[in-house]
């Protein structure tokens, strides 16, 4: 074998249904911290409010949105700053952990994270924000949650559509790490198995936990191996376009997976997945705004658009 070199990130993860009622606030009272500034949506917020009744919060946050823009990265930072918190806690998505990394990017406290999807940002070093329509990216070991508990009962009720779009996105994670090194692309590998099978199972509702460890795996595989050139289109087009994050992968991700079409392309259907930028809110206008920008994958994005599934 030839040699390598593998940086690896993570906190400490709690797994297993319940986690989020029986782990977190022990999890947190082993940071040791005293004023804690939770993020979350709207939507969310009464769940959030339940498993932090027992936490030290001194100020809830909902107005995340995806893609984090600036302004948002901006009003958190002004709360968590007034506040004089120090620990973060996301309950929620991938934009509610993007925003928590953002505040923790100026003031490096600490990240807790409590995922309800598969968005698998909460085991990552990779921030965004977005700004002027243009999404930019880093990699930062200040934004890796110091505690992650995943709860699979906490996905039960999400809606298939959203579901599968996710699952998705967490597939996508697992297939950039096959072309890392031989140990991630190892865990890539399991996750790939794990996910093609839990997935429909989780949009099913007939089991949630398959495809919330399948999630685990892939993000964690992806925090070493970094960003290809499938992220960096998705985030081109949803900074820039406003499409939504998780669609975005799920429709791209059977066009620049090389080697895997069929097998993507099936569970997608399966699935229900979104399997067109058209669908997903694309119009002409910024299809043809978007080939211009990006020559060398024109002919990929016509055809995302129509959904015209690659041979």
């Amino acid at each position: 074998m030839d040699g390598f070199t593998r940086e690896s990130f993570g906190g400490r993860v709690v797994f297993g249904p319940g986690a989020a009622r029986t782990a977190l606030a022990d999890g947190v009272g082993a940071l040791r911290v005293s004023k804690v500034l939770l993020l979350t949506t709207k939507r969310a917020e009464p769940l959030a409010r339940e498993l932090t009744a027992a936490l030290p919060v001194a100020e809830v946050f909902t107005d995340v949105r995806e893609h984090v823009p600036a302004e948002v990265a901006c009003a958190a930072l002004g709360v968590a700053t007034r506040e004089h918190v120090d620990c973060l806690l996301s309950v929620g998505g991938g934009s509610s952990v993007g925003t928590a990394k953002a505040v923790a990017l100026s003031m490096r406290v600490p990240i807790v994270a409590v995922p309800t999807t598969y968005a698998g940002s909460e085991m990552t070093p990779v921030w965004g924000r977005t700004e002027h329509g243009v999404k930019h990216t880093g990699r930062s070991p200040d934004v890796v949650p110091r505690l992650v508990v995943y709860d699979p009962e906490l996905t039960v009720g999400l809606p298939p559509a959203i579901t599968a779009a996710s699952g998705m996105n967490a597939l996508a994670h697992a297939v950039r790490a096959l072309a890392a090194d031989p140990v991630t692309a190892l865990v890539g590998g399991e996750a790939v198995r794990v996910l093609m099978s839990g997935l429909p199972k989780a949009v099913a509702e007939t089991d949630r936990t398959a495809a919330l460890y399948g999630a685990y795996l892939a993000a964690s595989a992806f925090a070493v191996a970094g960003s290809g050139s499938h992220h960096k289109l998705c985030h081109e087009l949803g900074g820039t376009y406003g499409l939504p994050h998780a669609p975005t992968h799920a429709v791209l991700l059977p066009y620049t997976a090389a080697g895997a079409v069929r097998g993507l392309r099936e569970l997608a259907e399966e699935i229900g997945a979104p399997t067109s930028l058209r669908a997903i809110g694309m119009d002409a206008d910024d299809l043809a705004h978007a080939m211009g920008r990006l020559p060398d994958s024109a002919d990929l994005l016509a055809a995302a658009y129509e959904g015209r599934w690659p041979a």
